[in-house]
C-alpha cells in the first residue's frame, strides 16, 4: 500500500513586500496576553531568515516577514503548534466569525458561572448565618454547593483551562496558569474540607472568582471588537467585484483581481466604487467623505476622479480604471491603519517586558508566601488559602492592557478625525513636540490651483480658453480648464513646448500660454504689479483680443484658525517653502506666522530642522512632495497630506485626510491626551500591584476579594483608555 504525502500550499496568502521579502498574515488562537505575544514573536524570530514577527493582540493576527525562497509558510504554522498555538491564514471574514463565536462562548461561560455563583451564595449565606446548624445540615449544604459548582466551574473555566493546558503542553506558562492553579486549589480544598466535615468550604469563592475573571475577559473582548470596528468599517467599503466592459456593450461581473489599469467599469446608482479611476461618461453625485472629509455630495462628470470606497448616489457612470485591488487609495489607508494597530511604542514595549516577568515572579511569590506562613506557625490550610489569593491578585491583566488599550482607542479616534498613523511610536513623539515646521505649497495650501480673476473675463472667452487648455499639460493651464469645467477639447490644437497651445475657431487663431506667446506682456505686468504672488497664463483671440488669467493656490479653508490654535498651545510655528518670496510672505502674513523662509532648497530645510533639534527643540515637519521627503525624515516626527507623493507618505509618521488642516491639530490634541492616559494607566496598574500584593501576602484578603480586585483593576484601566476617544476642548474645529 502506498502512502500519499499531504502537502499544504499557502502561497495564495503570501504577499511580496519587495523583491527580497515575503509577508504572511496568520490568525492565531489562544493569544490572550503580552506573555503570549512575546513567546510567539521570540519563537518565530529565532527561525533563520525571518526578518519580522509581530503579533496584534487586538485581532490576534500575526504578521510575519522572511527572505523569499528561504522558508515554506507551513513551517510557521508548525512552529506555532510547537509553541502551543493553533494558526491558519488570516482572512477578515473568517476572523470576524471566529471573534463573534468567541464572544458568544465567553458570554455563555459568564452566564453559567454567574448562575452557579448566585445559587451557591444563597447556600453559603445560610451556612454563615446558621450558628445553631447541625453538622449533618452543614455537610448537606456543602455537598449541594459542590454539586452546583464543580460542573459549572468545569464548563465556565474552559477559556482559562484550555489556555493553561496549551501553555503547559508547550513547556511554558502564561497568565492563565496561576489562575487555574488558584481555582483548582480552591475547589480541591473545598472538597477535602467537606469530606472532613469542616465548618467552612470555598465553593462560593472559587465560582465567584471565575465569574469576575470571565466578566473582565468578556469586557476585554468587547473592547477589542470596538477597536477593530474602525478597520472593519474600512473593509466594508471594499467591493469584491466590479462590472467590467468587454467591448462596447457587453458587461460582466468580475472579481476585483481581474481588473487592470485601463479597463472600463460601470458604476450604478447605490453602488460603492471598487477602483480608483476617472469618469469618462455620465453625471452623478458621489459621497467621498472618506477621502475629502466633506459630508456634502460632490458632483461627478467627465474628468472627475473617483476612489475605491466612494458611494455613487444618483446617476450611472463609466470609469476608466487607474488602480484596483491593493493599489487603491482605500487599500493604502487600510494599510496605514493596520500599521498603527500593530505597531508598538516605547511604553507598549515597557509594559510587555513587565508582563513577561509576571509568571516566574508570581509563582515564586505564592510559593514563598505559603512556606513563609507555614514557618510562621500557620496551618497548611491557611497558608494555601493565602497563596491562592496571591496567585489571583497579582494577575497582570491591567498592566498588559494599560498601554495597548489607549493606543488602539486613540488610533481609531484619530482616524475618525482624519489622521492615519504610520509609525508605532508616533503618538509619543507628537505629544512631545514644541515646534511645527510647515511646507506651504500643497500643505498649507490646497494642491489645486484657482483662477482668482475669473469674474473679469467674459464667459465666452473663458469657455474657449478652457477648451484650449485641455490640450496643454501645464498645471496652470489645467487650472483654467478646471475652473471653466471644460470637457471637450478643441480639434487640431498644436502645442509649442515652452510657449503654449494654439488652435483655430471660426477662422480666428486662439492662443493660450505665456504672456509673450500671446502678446499680452503689458496686461500680465499690470496684474503682477498688483498681486506679485500669482502665476499668470495669457489667452488671445486674433490680434486684437488679449486676456490674462491670474492663478494661485488657495490656503486650506481652516488654516488660519488651526495655526492660531496651535500657537495658543505654546507650539512655535515656522514655514519653509521653495516658492517665491511674495507668495510665501502673503501666506505667512495671512496665517500669522512670523518665522518663514522662501526659496528654500531641500538641503536647506534639513539643515534648518537639524539646527532646531540641536537647540533642544522637538520638531514636527508637515509637508508633501518629493522635495519634502528628506526633511520629513530629518524631523522628530512628520506628517503629510493624503495628496502627498508616495515617497512622502512612506517617510511620514502620520498622514491626514481631506482638504482641511484640522487633522494636524487633532493629531496633537489626541496624542497629548493619549500620553496622559498611558501614564495614568501605568500608574494605576503599578499602584494596584504595589498595594495589593503586600496585602495578599499578609493574609488580609481572601481569594474572592482578590478576584474582585484583579478584575476591577482591569476594568478601570479599560474604562480610562476609552477616554482617549475624546481629545477635549477643540473637538469642534475638526469634527
Amino acid at each position: 500500500m502506498t502512502t500519499t504525502l499531504l502537502t499544504r500550499d499557502f502561497s495564495h496568502y503570501v504577499k511580496d513586500v519587495d523583491a527580497e521579502i515575503a509577508h504572511l498574515d496568520l490568525a492565531v488562537e489562544g493569544v490572550s496576553c503580552a506573555g503570549c505575544m512575546a513567546k510567539i514573536e521570540r519563537g518565530l524570530s529565532a527561525m533563520p531568515d525571518v526578518t519580522r514577527a509581530r503579533v496584534n493582540l487586538t485581532d490576534r493576527r500575526l504578521a510575519i516577514e522572511w527572505k523569499k525562497g528561504a522558508l515554506d509558510p507551513s513551517q510557521f504554522i508548525d512552529r506555532l503548534a510547537e509553541l502551543g498555538y493553533k494558526a491558519y491564514p488570516f482572512e477578515p471574514v473568517r476572523a470576524e466569525l471566529d471573534e463573534a463565536d468567541r464572544s458568544k462562548f465567553l458570554l455563555t461561560c459568564l452566564g453559567v458561572a454567574a448562575f452557579a455563583a448566585m445559587n451557591v451564595m444563597m447556600l453559603s449565606v445560610a451556612v454563615w448565618a446558621g450558628s445553631d446548624m447541625t453538622q449533618d445540615t452543614r455537610d448537606f449544604f456543602h455537598w449541594l454547593s459542590a454539586l452546583v459548582v464543580l460542573p459549572c466551574a468545569a464548563y465556565a473555566g474552559q477559556p482559562f483551562f484550555t489556555s493553561a493546558f496549551r501553555a503547559l503542553r508547550a513547556r511554558s506558562v502564561n497568565m492563565d496558569v496561576p489562575i487555574c492553579i488558584g481555582v483548582t486549589l480552591a475547589l480541591a480544598m473545598s472538597v477535602v474540607e467537606t469530606i472532613n466535615h469542616a465548618e467552612h468550604a470555598y465553593f462560593d469563592a472559587a465560582i465567584m472568582l471565575l465569574t469576575f475573571l470571565l466578566a473582565g475577559r468578556f469586557l476585554d473582548q468587547k473592547m477589542r471588537q470596538r477597536t477593530r470596528a474602525v478597520a472593519g468599517n474600512l473593509a466594508a467599503l471594499k467591493a469584491e467585484t466590479a462590472t467590467k466592459f468587454f467591448g462596447a456593450d457587453e458587461i460582466r461581473e468580475v472579481p476585483i483581481a481581474a481588473i487592470e489599469p485601463g479597463d472600463i467599469v460601470l458604476l450604478r446608482p447605490g453602488q460603492r466604487c471598487s477602483v480608483d479611476g476617472q469618469v469618462i461618461e455620465g453625471r452623478s453625485e458621489l459621497d467621498q467623505s472618506l477621502i475629502t472629509g466633506e459630508t456634502l455630495h460632490a458632483q461627478a462628470e467627465r474628468g472627475t476622479q473617483v476612489y475605491a470606497g466612494t458611494l455613487n448616489i444618483s446617476g450611472t457612470l463609466r470609469v476608466r480604471v487607474a488602480a484596483a485591488a491593493e493599489g487603491t487609495l482605500l487599500s493604502e489607508i487600510s494599510r496605514l491603519l493596520e500599521n498603527a494597530l500593530q505597531a508598538r511604542s516605547h511604553y507598549v514595549r515597557l509594559a510587555d517586558r513587565a508582563s513577561r516577568l509576571y509568571a516566574p515572579l508570581v509563582h515564586a511569590a505564592a510559593l514563598l508566601t505559603m512556606l513563609g506562613w507555614v514557618a510562621w506557625g500557620a496551618s497548611w490550610h491557611d497558608a494555601i488559602v493565602t497563596a491562592i489569593a496571591v496567585l489571583i491578585i497579582t494577575c497582570p491583566c491591567a498592566l498588559g492592557l494599560a498601554i495597548p488599550a489607549v493606543q488602539t482607542v486613540a488610533a481609531g479616534a484619530m482616524f475618525r478625525a482624519g489622521v492615519l498613523l504610520n509609525s508605532g511610536d508616533s503618538i509619543e513623539r507628537v505629544a512631545g513636540i514644541d515646534t511645527i515646521v510647515f511646507d506651504k505649497t500643497g500643505t498649507l495650501t490646497l494642491p489645486e490651483l484657482d483662477v482668482v480673476n475669473a469674474a473679469s473675463v467674459p464667459d465666452e472667452v473663458f469657455s474657449l480658453a478652457g477648451q484650449l487648455a485641455l490640450a496643454s499639460h501645464h498645471p496652470v493651464a489645467a487650472a483654467v480648464a478646471r475652473a471653466v469645467g471644460a470637457k471637450s477639447p478643441l480639434a487640431e490644437v498644436v502645442e509649442e513646448p515652452g510657449q503654449g497651445v494654439r488652435g483655430f475657431v471660426g477662422g480666428q487663431e486662439l492662443r493660450l500660454g505665456s504672456p509673450a506667446y500671446c502678446h499680452a506682456e503689458a496686461l500680465a505686468n499690470e496684474i503682477l504689479s498688483q498681486d506679485p504672488e500669482v502665476s499668470v497664463v495669457a489667452f488671445s483671440r486674433g490680434s486684437s483680443e488679449h486676456y490674462v488669467f491670474a492663478v494661485r493656490q488657495r490656503l486650506r479653508p481652516d488654516a488660519v484658525s488651526v495655526i492660531a490654535a496651535l500657537q495658543k498651545q505654546g507650539i512655535a510655528i515656522e514655514m519653509l517653502s521653495g516658492d517665491r518670496e511674495p507668495a510665501v510672505r502673503h501666506a505667512a502674513d495671512t496665517l500669522g506666522i512670523s518665522i518663514w523662509q522662501a526659496g528654500v532648497k531641500p538641503a536647506d530645510k534639513i539643515a534648518h530642522i537639524e539646527a532646531l533639534k540641536q537647540q533642544g527643540r522637538k520638531v514636527m515637519m508637515v509637508g508633501d512632495g518629493m522635495n519634502d521627503a528628506p526633511s520629513l525624515a530629518a524631523a522628530s516626527v512628520s506628517m503629510s497630506p493624503i495628496s502627498a507623493t508616495h515617497l512622502s507618505q512612506a517617510t511620514a509618521d502620520l498622514v491626514f485626510l481631506g482638504k482641511e488642516l484640522a487633522p494636524v491639530l487633532a493629531a496633537v490634541d489626541y496624542s497629548r491626551k493619549a500620553m496622559s492616559l498611558m501614564r495614568q494607566n501605568l500608574a494605576l496598574a503599578i499602584g494596584y500591584n504595589v498595594l495589593a500584593v503586600p496585602i495578599a501576602i499578609a493574609g488580609l484578603t481572601t481569594p474572592l476579594i482578590a478576584a474582585i480586585a484583579m478584575s476591577g483593576s482591569s476594568v478601570l484601566v479599560m474604562l480610562n483608555a476609552i477616554r482617549a476617544r475624546h481629545a477635549g476642548r477643540r473637538d469642534s474645529l475638526w469634527k
